[in-house]
């Protein structure tokens, strides 16, 4: 864009944005917290020749303002990387570092827009301020590299993807970024961009962050799609186009990125790129081949999956199977050269919207367009003598953190196996109650979590723990083998945790032509009805009914653990147990002792025995400043260090 060239879409949305003349006395900046503002400040930590961006606290932002001031920020950083794209000599890569006089210069050229308008009042930010807290933000957030720390993640090629970003100088949310897209390569029955996911940030001077990329529902997802007859059509929710929800994953990594990286998107892409490029054997991801064995008839059903992970005959793959991917290599390559703009507009857009309409759904161009992640407040709780950060809704962090508070009342190294084992239980299944009754989005529905996790309440639901557990009839019982998880830290005392997932195994079953992207069936996340449990058991109720626009609830809880400021632990995981009291039987895998499943079982617990529950990647720096990391072997885990 030219010095004196004024963008004619943000002059339009300049005027469309009037408001009162005081709001123009202090800028703020929409991606931050609620209740931070933003100013430019002397660079502390570059090289003394640009600014950055410094919080200062300020009036508190409702949730509705600080969302429509993150919209606002996504959509102008579109229309300029759409600019710039278009402005890009050919095979001439994109360098990210801007400097401070291209921000200025950007920032001159959209004053003029405003003084061409005769001084429009802005509703939030003035167009010129805003171009350029953009720009300085991308041209110098979080200039200091990690050099040492640790991946932790549900595959070792993923974990050598965050630990490959480490050692070029990423930060750990590229890190986190990086082995993201990677396991959703090699476990793309788990998670990918068709999906959504959660990820949560700690940065060493204390700030906390979160970001939601969930998926929501279409806008014209509405419930009586789901019904027939009067009763609710599950299969509708689980497969097929209905079950497709609006993806997040390629926004929210963008973001990430965007806000809190150091290398370009592109570079932090790589390892993913050249793993769907070149492929991997099923010998090496034993996950993936076990999942493709469970879902043949899902594969065999799309085009796209059937020749992307079955023998030409529609057999199943021997081990030595060769799984490559090169349309989602070149759909990786361009998210990285123009972000999520890639996906949400565009032929992109259009086969993503053209594939879920060939298959009965309703999702549209227009639903990818306007979808933006939301920045939310993370919710944190002590416990003997840590500091637990977590997701707050439309995550279960909350539903943690009350487990937590109720078994931090005893001494829990003072107790037996049994015991301990069965007051988890009564834990688990109050929590669970209360996320059936209380939690969803909370644009649509208020979650109580200040009396839910209020001590006398948490103290009197330890009281009242039953010594004996009431039997009753077992359910069927679902195993969840869906989502993935990363951990990520460094030596600075840095966190990421991010959490991905497309639902259950292969999502809704259908692989968008040309692009290798597999579409969600998050829309299975809902409660279609109070008491109609969805693919994993769990049940709901109005709070978390179906809605256009609104995110379904989640049990995804990306957490940081703090001793002090230090990232002792950074942990998440996928798969699990949904022990909600329905149905009414305590899962266990077989490492549990027998002794302790008889003493279970005579406090009248039904006892059920599961190959495996869930997997967890796990990562954090020690007391001596040791970074550390573990991959759970229950699903391929892998981590590594960097020192």
């Amino acid at each position: 864009m030219d010095d004196g060239e004024c963008h004619p879409t943000i002059a339009a949305r300049s005027r469309e944005r009037a408001a009162p003349a005081e709001r123009r006395k202090e800028a703020t900046l929409g991606s931050g917290p609620p209740e931070e503002h933003a100013r430019v400040v002397p660079d502390e930590v570059g090289d003394g020749r640009g600014e950055r961006v410094q919080v200062v606290t300020g009036r508190r932002w409702s949730e509705r303002e600080q969302n429509a001031a993150t919209a606002e920020l996504l959509e102008i950083e579109i229309l300029l990387l759409e600019r710039l794209e278009r402005r890009r000599p050919a095979g001439r890569a994109r360098h990210r570092s801007a400097t401070l006089p291209h921000a200025a210069a950007a920032a001159r050229s959209a004053a003029r827009c405003a003084d061409a308008r005769q001084g429009a009042k802005r509703r939030l930010v003035s167009c010129a301020f805003t171009v350029l807290v953009l720009a300085v933000a991308l041209a110098t957030a979080t200039r200091a590299g990690a050099r040492r720390g640790a991946v932790a993640t549900e595959h070792p090629l993923a974990a050598a993807a965050g630990a490959e970003i480490l050692r070029a100088g990423g930060t750990v949310v590229d890190a986190a970024v990086a082995a993201a897209a990677a396991v959703c390569v090699v476990h793309p029955s788990s998670c990918g961009l068709g999906g959504g996911g959660f990820a949560l940030v700690h940065l060493a001077d204390g700030r906390d962050v979160a970001l939601d990329y969930r998926e929501r529902a279409p806008a014209a997802a509405t419930p009586d799609r789901y019904f027939e007859g009067g009763k609710p059509i599950e299969a509708r929710a689980r497969s097929g186009g209905l079950a497709v929800a609006v993806p997040g994953e390629a926004a929210g990594l963008t973001m990430l990125n965007r806000r809190f990286g150091r290398l370009p998107l592109a570079r932090v892409l790589e390892p993913a790129v050249r793993l769907a490029a070149d492929g991997f054997a099923l010998t090496e991801a034993p996950h993936l081949h076990r999942e493709i064995e469970r879902s043949l008839d899902l594969l065999r059903a799309d085009p796209g999956l059937r020749a992307t992970f079955l023998d030409p005959d529609g057999a199943p793959p021997p081990a030595d199977f060769r799984v490559r991917q090169p349309d989602l290599a070149a759909t990786l390559t361009r998210l990285g050269r123009r972000g999520a703009a890639s996906l949400l507009r565009g032929s992109t857009a259009r086969a993503i919207a053209g594939a879920a309409h060939d298959r009965g759904g309703v999702l549209t161009t227009a639903d990818l367009a306007v979808y933006r992640p939301v920045w939310r407040r993370p919710i944190a709780r002590g416990f003997r003598g840590r500091r637990v950060v977590t997701f707050p809704p439309p995550g279960s962090g909350g539903v943690l953190l009350e487990m937590l508070g109720i078994l931090g009342r005893d001494n829990l190294e003072a107790l037996d196996g049994a015991t301990l084992e069965h007051l988890a239980a009564g834990a688990m299944a109050q929590g669970f109650a209360d996320r059936a009754r209380w939690y969803g989005d909370p644009a649509f529905t208020f979650v109580p979590l200040d009396a839910l996790l209020a001590p006398p309440r948490l103290g009197t639901v330890r009281a009242r723990l039953s010594a004996v557990r009431t039997v009753e009839p077992v359910a069927e019982v679902r195993a969840d083998h869906g989502t993935a998880h990363v951990s990520v830290v460094d030596t600075a005392g840095n966190a990421a945790a991010i959490t991905t997932t497309i639902n259950t195994p292969f999502g809704a079953g259908i692989m968008v032509p040309g692009t290798g992207i597999i579409l969600n069936d998050e829309m299975d996340d809902f409660a279609l009805a109070p008491g109609v449990p969805n693919a994993f058991g769990l049940v709901g109720t109005a709070a978390n009914a179906l809605a256009p626009g609104k995110r379904p609830q989640s049990s995804m809880s990306p957490t940081v653990v703090l001793a002090g400021r230090r990232p002792e632990l950074v942990v998440g995981g996928s798969g699990g147990l949904h022990d909600q009291a329905v149905p009414p039987v305590l899962l266990v895998e077989p490492g549990v002792a027998p002794e302790v499943r008889g003493l279970l079982e005579r406090l009248g617990h039904r006892v059920v025995e599961m190959p495996a529950i869930g997997a967890v990647a796990a990562a954090g720096i020690g007391a001596d400043g040791t970074p550390a990391a573990a991959g759970d072997a229950r699903k391929d885990g892998g981590a590594a260090v960097v020192r």
